[in-house]
């Protein structure tokens, strides 16, 4: 068994003290309170109060007195600590020349602060502790870092870090045995007997249940809904949905699956029982929960798709009777002309005079084609619909007997379901007089319902599923075993638990739990802005009503100084040329980034003989690099490759790498000449795909005739990219720009973001206040905002649209409500997405989304105000999105493998591509950064004066001198092959 995990770089790290300590973290370990200051003057001498006070801040700061303390810490940690003791020329180099000080100084300060040390009877509580967490969490690293905390709080000066690692590493394989003995109630033999099946080989080919199970859907059609059914019943055969896994943490579960998924059945075979059976049980649990979501969200496609094409046919087919109804128009027209002309032409010769002109036939063609355009489905999309009622029965009938739907409302809508069920499936011929038909809209009415009001069967059993797709999607309907179509209110924090965690959430929120504290706070901003604005209007230029319309001026470009350009070209000039494989090789070198990157094998980090298929296939997917043709470029095996993917590529892993490069890059200095890491944006990046891939939307204006996805990316005014998102194109960024800021785990404190225009609804701006930050995103269609008053306020209102209400007092008595959905969020029960995605889509728009849209239009109406107001708003705004669009240059730099087009057909194959571009981007930036500032050192040794303000102006989203693709040899020696030919591959099917 392995005694450690950690790289050298790592364990240095937690056995040093750092090379910089940060302010924040010099103010909270390194103040001296007067307790402490009276303790420290007990000693003799400055040299020893000195040492004395340095060991006692640094154990408060690291819970451990490193070895080499004395020679490691900083210089700015000496100097606040003699600042507050008057010491002059403070130094640690003639401390302790009698070992026994050391000593004695040492468990004078353990003393004082509670701690003592690390003993063997420790170790029980310790690790039965950290099994826990390891059911909740596999990771080595995150685990030895609780463990650390553990031991700080429980005032334990921690042993070596080798111990720790030892301890880790135990604690992991406890917790594959706890979580064994947890799952024996359902291990029963027979149930192992069939988890053993489904890894076996056929005897007639290796197709296995376990391959069959980890296959994915590529597009939403008819046959792949029923191929997710059948699977979906093939569980539930198997009990899985009976299982009781409460005990085992849901995260815990996931990775288990994620490991299983990314094993072969050889593979699983190979393991003992208890971790074989650990974890085909966590892969059986978590895919009925996936596959579950899979079918619904194909049915939801395909509902969609049809709908579309529906519309579609109604358009080609109000183009090719556009003629025709003109002609019989026209003939109708000539003929009733001859009917009402009474002086020439006398009612017993009408017939005769209309049909000498024209045939009755064609007379008769008129009068049938009048009438069929004229009915009124035959003006809407839905008469189209029959066209693919074929297509629909093809699944539904499975999809509505297979899948168990529940509803919170009482209003009859499962029994229409249940009316469709018997309707497919024979059983009922004819629509019942009792069917339910409150939910059929005016819309919807003309199709279902004929001219003597009867209900067309046909029509009512595609109204039941449209309305069954809208239903599952807001949440009306939901179903078992489902994460994403589950019941509503099981995203948010349990109401028996709300009441004692309420207090905490605030805090976690820096908001009161009084609404109109909060609610006071705004309306009082929004007073103070309206005069502003309204001097604006008639005082200046900048702002302007015309015709009634708002005018705000396109900001001028700020005239970039001579000074800026050229500091730009001589940095260009200096910078050094690199492949790009070089620049990922160095950067690791400085970071140990890929020590994140560890195996979901063993949980280890890549080794030596590892480390190049990393770098590999880090590229090979940054880069859009078939794998074939990285394996053929790098004189790596191909499979060797695959395995170094599977094992070492996980969305997990990727994170913490890229967190980790974010958070290296914020300690150099020149960031902080870009911004202070609190301000973020986000943007789509479109790319097209290749094939059929389920996720995949039309969009003309960028694919053409084809289809892609979106690459949603959070950038800091840093130029770091700290998440990254796929999304369907056609989706609203609006739903998404929550999601990765509160899964930010960097040190990256973003307390400001802006977006684009489609990034912003009501409900973002009222969530983002709630969460603690100031959402900013740029107007470009300013002069059509709607603004809001505050109801019971009569205050002076300036010549804007301000056509909304606000109710302070309906805000506030739903203020609980408000607090929970952000405390949800932002502890994690349920995604921003997915939630917005849900009140977003009620039909009958419910309380919660009443009241959170309220609460948004106040804060979105304040926002506006100061918009218009600030200059220097809207300037950070544009400065922080050209951010972002220079390092979509980047992006699309780095990404020219495959004709720029996706060919992975697996959603979690797409993100974790997306997030390798994210990885071998930060890795450029930060290239650059570093090298930009040896340029500037470089610079200033030389005698030059740079204007700092010039700095700013500069960007590390530059790539003109890094080599993307790879060296080319036109060495050729044409004697070296006998017969002057190469020799033929052997083929590997004989």
């Amino acid at each position: 068994m392995a005694v450690q995990f950690l790289t050298t770089l790592e364990r240095l790290r937690y056995e040093q003290l750092p090379a910089v300590i940060t302010i924040d973290d010099l103010s909270l370990y390194f103040h001296l309170a007067p307790s402490d200051v009276a303790l420290i003057k007990e000693q003799r001498g400055d040299e020893n109060r000195l040492g004395f006070a340095v060991q006692l801040c640094i154990i408060k700061f690291m819970g451990y007195l490193p070895d080499n303390w004395q020679a490691t810490t900083p210089k700015e940690a000496i100097e606040k600590i003699a600042v507050q003791l008057e010491i002059l020329n403070p130094s640690l180099l003639i401390y302790g020349k009698r070992a026994a000080t050391k000593t004695e100084h040492l468990q004078a300060i353990l003393k004082y602060l509670g701690f003592y040390k690390w003993a063997p009877m420790d170790l029980i509580p310790l690790e039965s502790w950290l099994v826990e967490r390891a059911l909740e969490h596999d990771k080595p690293t995150l685990l030895l870092d609780l463990a650390c905390e553990k031991l700080i709080l429980q005032k334990i000066l921690r042993p070596t870090i080798g111990t720790l690692e030892r301890i880790v590493i135990a604690v992991r394989v406890k917790a594959y045995e706890e979580t064994y003995i947890r799952l024996t109630k359902i291990l029963s033999q027979e149930l192992k007997e069939k988890l053993d099946f489904i890894i076996a080989s056929g005897e007639v080919n290796r197709y296995t249940v376990f391959g069959w199970l980890k296959e994915e859907p590529n597009a939403n059609t008819p046959s792949q809904i029923n191929a997710g059914l059948k699977k979906y019943l093939y569980l539930k055969e198997l009990g899985v949905a009976q299982w009781d896994i409460s005990l085992l943490n849901p995260n815990r579960r996931k990775f288990l699956a994620q490991k299983a998924r990314r094993s072969t059945n050889q593979e699983l075979q190979r393991l003992i029982e208890v971790k074989r059976y650990t974890l085909l049980i966590a892969f059986l649990s978590q895919s009925l929960i996936d596959i579950t979501d899979s079918v619904l969200d194909m049915f939801e496609g395909f509902m969609d798709d049809i709908l579309h094409k529906s519309k579609r046919d109604l358009e080609d087919y109000q183009h090719k009777t556009a003629n025709a109804k003109d002609n019989a128009m026209a003939t109708l027209s000539w003929a009733a002309s001859m009917i009402i002309d009474e002086e020439n032409i006398a009612a017993e010769d009408i017939r005769s005079k209309i049909f000498s002109k024209i045939p009755k036939e064609e007379l008769n063609q008129a009068v049938n084609f009048t009438r069929e355009i004229l009915k009124p489905t035959r003006n809407s999309f839905l008469s189209f619909l029959d066209n693919y009622y074929n297509r629909i029965r093809h699944f539904s009938s499975s999809f509505l007997n297979s899948l168990a739907f529940q509803s919170p409302m009482n209003d009859r809508f499962l029994y229409a379901i249940e009316i469709v069920k018997g309707l497919q499936s024979g059983s009922g011929k004819k629509v019942p007089k009792d069917a339910p038909t409150f939910f059929i809209t005016p819309t919807w009415a003309k199709y279902v319902f004929d001219d003597e009001g009867n209900i067309v069967k046909r029509a009512y059993e595609s109204c039941v599923l449209f309305t069954l797709k809208d239903r599952l999607n807001s949440g009306d309907i939901y179903v078992s075993n489902s994460r994403r179509y589950a019941d509503p209110e099981g995203y948010l924090i349990p109401k028996n638990l709300w009441a004692t965690t309420k207090e905490e959430v605030c805090k976690q929120l820096h908001i009161s739990s009084d609404p109109f504290y909060r609610i006071n706070q705004k309306i009082k901003e929004y007073e103070e802005l309206l005069p502003l604005v309204g001097d604006l209007l008639i005082g200046t230029d900048e702002i302007r009503l015309e015709d009634g319309a708002l005018v705000l001026p396109r900001l001028q470009a700020l005239d970039i100084p001579d000074s800026a350009i050229e500091l730009e070209n001589k940095i260009s000039s200096r910078l050094p040329l690199v492949d790009l494989p070089e620049l990922l090789m160095e950067v690791n070198s400085w970071t140990g980034f890929t020590g994140h990157l560890t195996s979901i094998h063993d949980g280890k980090p890549p080794g030596n003989s590892q480390i190049n298929r990393v770098y590999a296939s880090l590229l090979s997917n940054a880069c859009n690099i078939p794998w074939i043709d990285m394996s053929r470029s790098s004189n790596i095996e191909y499979y060797d490759l695959l395995w170094s993917i599977r094992s070492y590529q996980r969305e997990d892993t990727l994170k913490q790498a890229n967190n980790h490069l974010v958070n290296e890059h914020h300690t150099h200095w020149l960031t902080n000449h870009w911004g202070g890491g609190t301000l973020s944006s986000s943007d789509g990046q479109r790319f097209p795909v290749s094939g059929k891939i389920r996720s995949a939307a039309a969009q003309v204006k960028y694919f053409g005739y084809g289809k892609g996805v979106t690459f949603y990316t959070h950038t800091s005014d840093q130029y770091s990219q700290y998440g990254s998102k796929v999304i369907a194109s056609t989706e609203r960024d609006a739903m998404y720009v929550l999601d990765e800021i509160l899964n930010n785990e960097t040190e990256l404190n973003i307390l400001e973001h802006t977006t684009d225009t489609s990034g912003y609804t009501d409900i973002v701006f009222g969530l983002f206040d709630l969460l603690g930050m100031q959402f900013s995103p740029r107007l470009r269609d300013i002069k059509d905002q709607k603004l809001s008053k505050i109801k019971g306020k009569d205050f002076d209102y300036p010549s804007l649209k301000f056509t909304g209400m606000v109710n302070p007092d309906y805000i506030a008595g739903r203020w609980d409500d408000l607090l929970r959905i952000a405390g949800s969020m932002k502890q994690g029960y349920v995604t921003a997405s997915l939630f917005i995605g849900k009140l977003q889509s009620y039909p009958r728009q419910n309380n919660l989304t009443y009241v959170l849209q309220e609460y948004g239009r106040l804060i979105k109406t304040v926002f506006i105000l100061r918009y218009l107001v600030s200059q220097s708003l809207r300037r950070k705004i544009n400065t922080q999105l050209n951010k972002g669009e220079a390092l979509h240059a980047l992006r699309n730099f780095l990404w020219f493998g495959g004709d720029g087009k996706i060919r992975k057909k697996q959603e979690e194959q797409q993100q974790e591509q997306a997030l390798c571009l994210n990885v071998a981007t930060n890795c450029v930036v930060l290239w650059n950064t570093v090298y930009m500032q040896e340029v500037l050192k470089e610079m200033e040794s030389e005698g030059a004066t740079i204007d700092p303000d010039d700095i700013g102006h500069l960007s590390p989203a530059r790539f003109a001198h890094i080599n993307r693709l790879g060296k080319y040899s036109f060495e050729f020696n044409a004697n070296q092959y006998d017969g002057g030919l190469r020799g033929l591959r052997r083929n590997s099917l004989e």
